[in-house]
Formats: C-alpha cells, structure tokens, sequence
C-alpha cells in the first residue's frame, strides 16, 4: 500500500523542493498535520541527484523508525532555450513500508515519470505548475487520484487531454513455479471451469483437438484442453496423452497454471508407496480449524448436516501418527482397516501431502559401479533376453522381448540416485515391478530410500 506520493522538483533559484505531496505533510512539516514519513533534506541528493543518476529507477530506504522504502525516478530534460538553467529535474516518488512488496511498483513509477516527461515536453505542464493557468492544481488533483486508486484498484486510468492519458495497473509478482515433472500430479485449488471465459484464450474453442487436415497447421494447446483431466488422479505425462497433446506444451500450461497458484503439484498415488510424518504434525494438533477441515475433506461420504456424526480429531492424529517408514501403505491399510471405516484413503494422505505434515518415501535406483549390460544390437539383445530359440528368428514371436530389449540403453540415465522409480515408471510406461525386473540386467543396482 503506498503511503504517500509526491513531486519534488529542482527550482531555478530555491533549489531542490516539494511542490506537492499527498497526503498533505507527508514528507514536509505542515501545520495541524502528523510529523513527516522521511526525512526530505537528509534525501534530496537521491531524489533531486546528479546528471548520472537521473533517467533511471532508485531505491531509497530510511534509516528512521519505522522504516520505509522511496521508490522515484528522476528525470531530467535537457534544453538550454527553453529553460533557465539548462535542463530541467523532477522527480515522481511513492513512498511504501519497508516490508512492503515494492516488485509491483516499479513498472508503475517508471511509466508516471515517462508520461510527465511527455506532458512537460509537448505542453510544458510541470514546469508551469503554480501558474496563472492554475497548472499546480490540475497537477495536484492527478496525483491524489493516482493514489486513491492504486490503493483501492490497484489500477488507474485518468485522461489527461485529448491525446494523452495516465495507464497504470499493478501486477501482482508471483515467486517463479518449481519445476514440474513427469510423474506429477496436478491438484486444482480453484474451480478451473469458474474461471474460463470467451475471453479466456483466442484460440480455446472446446474441449478435445479439432481435426485437422494434414495441410493445415497443428491445433495450439489451450488450457481448456487439458482442464478436463486435472481430477488430482492423472499425472503430468497421463494429462497429455489424455489430451492428445504435446508433453511439453502440457508441462507449460501446467506451470502456467501452478505460477498463479490455481494448482498444487503431489506425487502420484499409490498404496505399495510409503508415507511418513514431519514435525509440522504439529498443526494439525493444535489447530481445531484444520482438524474440521481434515474431517470434511477425508470422509468417503460427507455429513449432509453439521449435526451428522464427524470423523474424530482424535482418531484422524493417530492414524497419520502411525504412518512410518519402512511400512508401505497396504500394509497400513490391512492393520487398521477396522478404523478406516468411511475414510477416503487417497484424500486423507493428500491432505497430509497438501498441508506439508506428511512426506513420500521415494525409492532410488543407484548403480553401484559400471554394470551396464554389453552394447549389442537390437535382435542379440532380444535373444539374450529370452534365450536362443525359435522366438529369436526375426518376424516368429521376438517383438517383446525386442521392445524389452530396446529400454534397457534407456534406463541407464536414470541410475544415478537422482530419479524416482515414479519418474522411471512414468517416462518409461512400465509398473514398478517390470522396472524392478529390468535393473536386474544391469548387476549391482542397490534401490534406497529416501
């Protein structure tokens, strides 16, 4: 939120000065108003600088408490006709709280400073201000209106004069996305369906890939394309093949969609996976709130009313609780099946995942030393892989075991310690217990967890 805005400007024979501020005393002392937010005469070498400094984006901060952050960009208009000394200096400033994220404000100082330097160069509009022609008002009244409404909409437009308006909006600066990964799992956050419009994307038209004929040129991927299949079930790669799409493409809008918060990112579900508790167990025992929200988000068959029987917190903490490593999830669900009674399993860990309290126990492949089976075509390698025999002539019943045969180069780059066995899975299209039985040919691959 900006606290103050004002416009200070290097006077022939004054010097450096305030002509304006807003709130009025904000920056310099006035009578019946609050003492000051900065310090001006201790700033003015920033906000009024040298030749060198001018043109470009400063950042001030004071030393004072509170402390707050001056964001300006002086500008100064060199013309020895036109004015008394030369060029003439000003400076557009918005003041903000220290903590305050200032991301959003630079674009919109920078364009205030651009659009007056235009008015001061077409019309003269600054450099009259407080003249007959009552300029130092008109100049006023803009900059209360610019404040009023970037605090309120966050946005403001104010017409100026026929050719020339004032165009700022804030946008919001979101930290960048983590990275997205194949066997990932998109969980919306918001009603995606809420959200999209005609106005949405140009090219959104309906759910699923038009035809096309093959001289025309490839559909553009949509987000509407891939909306329909983000159910918190299918993974980033099981999204575009559902959608017919290109993986990549898919990942963008994924990451699109994830950089506005719209999504959240799981690992993919599966009960032969094994899941534990972090300290931040934590919260859910001392937050009543997340508690009830546990119990709505968990059950198999919500409660119509608010006097319907509830899942207990209690029972809802020792079952997280008991989740440890070394225990795969089956297991779990075997010895406590008489407590999961109207328990939707895979939302209860998701909960756990989404919240931060519960964490996936992965399973690494790493190669202990260079056991990597011996290069060798496509056709020997199928015949090791089953045996000499009828089924390794070409064409008579080989086709798996080439295909087989043809992953075994490609899950090399995987047994670094660095790849999941979901990730594995996932890019190579296998269950975990063909990948399982595939390290085999590659000798001592020891599998942690972690």
């Amino acid at each position: 939120m900006i606290k103050s805005i004002f416009y200070c400007q290097f006077l022939a024979r004054q010097g450096p000065a305030v002509l304006h501020q807003v709130p009025a005393g904000s920056i310099t002392p006035q009578s019946g108003h609050p003492p000051p937010l900065i310090p001006f005469p201790t700033l003015t070498p920033l906000l009024i600088p040298r030749h060198e400094f001018c043109n470009r984006l400063l950042t001030t901060t004071t030393t004072s408490k509170p402390s707050y952050r001056v964001l300006s960009h002086p500008v100064r208009i060199y013309d020895p006709q036109k004015y008394e000394r030369n060029d003439f200096i000003f400076n557009f400033a918005i003041v903000l709280e220290e903590e305050a994220d200032m991301a959003s404000y630079k674009a919109g100082v920078v364009k205030l400073a651009g659009v007056f330097r235009q008015l001061e160069e077409e019309g003269s509009v600054l450099s009259k201000d407080g003249g007959e022609d009552g300029g130092g008002k008109r100049v006023l009244a803009m900059m209360e209106q610019i404040l009023e409404d970037l605090n309120n909409y966050c946005e403001c437009m104010i017409p100026i004069d026929e050719s020339n308006t004032i165009n700022i909006k804030l946008f919001p600066k979101y930290p960048p996305p983590p990275p997205v990964k194949s066997f990932h799992v998109p969980i919306s956050t918001v009603q995606l369906e809420a959200l999209m419009d005609v106005n949405w994307d140009l090219t959104m038209q309906k759910a699923t890939a038009p035809e096309s004929s093959p001289s025309s040129k490839p559909p553009l991927l949509t987000p509407t394309k891939i909306v329909p299949y983000i159910n918190g079930i299918n993974s980033t790669r099981r999204v575009a093949e559902l959608a017919d799409a290109d993986y990549n493409l898919v990942k963008k809008c994924i990451e699109h969609l994830l950089y506005y918060g719209c999504l959240i990112m799981v690992d993919v579900f599966q009960f032969n996976a094994i899941y534990a508790c972090t300290a931040e167990i934590s919260m859910l025992v001392t937050d009543k709130d997340m508690q009830d929200e546990c119990a709505a988000y968990i059950a198999s068959t919500p409660p119509r009313t608010a006097s319907d029987d509830q899942i207990p917190a209690t029972l809802i903490i020792s079952l997280y609780a008991s989740l440890r490593q070394g225990q795969a999830l089956k297991l779990w669900c075997i010895e406590r099946a008489h407590f999961l009674d109207g328990i939707d399993v895979r939302r209860f860990i998701s909960f756990g995942v989404i919240k931060g309290f519960l964490y996936r126990v992965h399973k690494y492949a790493i190669k202990t030393y260079d056991s990597s089976p011996p290069a060798m075509d496509i056709n020997a390698a199928a015949v090791a892989a089953k045996g000499a025999g009828p089924s390794a002539i070409p064409g008579e019943g080989g086709d798996e075991d080439k295909g087989r045969a043809e992953q075994l180069p490609l899950m090399a780059k995987y047994l670094d310690g660095t790849h999941c066995l979901d990730e594995i899975c996932t890019d190579l299209g296998c269950s975990e217990k063909d990948v399982l039985r595939k390290l085999g040919s590659y000798g001592d691959v020891q599998i942690i967890h972690k």
